[in-house]
């Protein structure tokens, strides 16, 4: 399973990055930190104390990519320049998405449980985005870059822009919706 992912997460390089050549993608931070990071998790579920943790330190510190160890990533991944990147313990990251530079998966620091956000199927994260609090952005969404979304969920087939987060685009109608906030149970 992790090798299967791994391959997806190569072809994801190719998709997502005009200036893929041969074998380079071996140099890109963003491969080495999801490829450490499918070892990781495993070691994370297994209940391994503190070996995980480390490890995803070391990751940092190599990559400049904070993946915390508990984070769900889908097959597929592709994070591009890497540099300041945070996705929080919580997180869960579906198939096909890519993110660019110092994007945040986070929490608000006001939740238990489920702490961070949930992001659908071949969904793109741009640059320097924000995303706080345990909410869904739904499949085949667009976030722009500086965008950021806090404590409202995300409908499928959207565009999203601005801060706050503005959908401009869903189902390929142009719209202007202020997501509402949505109402997150304690758990």
């Amino acid at each position: 399973m992790i090798f299967a992912s791994i391959k997806k997460d190569i072809g994801a390089i190719y998709h997502h990055d005009p200036a893929a050549r041969n074998i380079e993608f071996i140099l890109y931070p963003g491969f080495h930190a999801v490829f450490m990071h499918r070892f990781i998790h495993v070691l994370y579920n297994i209940g391994l104390p503190f070996i995980p943790r480390l490890l995803s330190q070391l990751n940092r510190f190599f990559t400049g990519i904070e993946i915390h160890p508990g984070a769900i990533i889908g097959a597929g991944f592709f994070i591009d320049h890497g540099a300041g990147i945070v996705i929080g313990e919580t997180a869960i990251i579906g198939e096909d998405c890519a993110i660019f530079h110092n994007v945040t998966l986070g929490g608000t620091g006001h939740h238990v449980g489920k702490r961070h956000p949930t992001i659908g199927n071949d969904v793109i994260i741009g640059t320097g985005a924000t995303i706080l609090g345990p909410l869904t952005v739904g499949n085949h969404v667009r976030i722009g870059a500086n965008c950021f979304i806090y404590m409202v969920d995300i409908p499928d087939h959207s565009t999203v822009v601005g801060t706050p987060g503005l959908i401009v685009k869903q189902d390929g109608q142009k719209v202007r919706i202020k997501p509402e906030p949505t109402q997150f149970t304690e758990e």
